[in-house]
């Protein structure tokens, strides 16, 4: 496929979906997340046990996101209105 998943944000920097792959990446990115604080919380004991867990796994899905909006969608650049 030719198009970008993703298009630039009118104003700031950023992107959103512009196609149908790009909402299924937005919404198995969302569902990763929910589904792995929900696995962490389950078998934690505390706040703390829970977001030591979460955030090296939030970073990484957010990474891999980060790159395929990168590689699948227009360059990113600061916009002012």
């Amino acid at each position: 496929m030719k198009g970008n998943w993703f298009k630039s944000k009118r104003y700031g920097w950023g992107w959103y979906p512009a196609t149908w792959e790009g909402w299924v990446v937005l919404f198995v990115y969302m569902s990763l997340i929910a589904w792995d604080f929900y696995r962490i919380d389950l078998a934690s004991h505390s706040v703390s046990d829970t977001l030591i867990a979460f955030v090296p796994d939030f970073i990484g899905v957010t990474l891999v996101l980060l790159l395929l909006c990168y590689r699948k969608g227009e360059r990113p650049r600061w916009r002012w209105g």
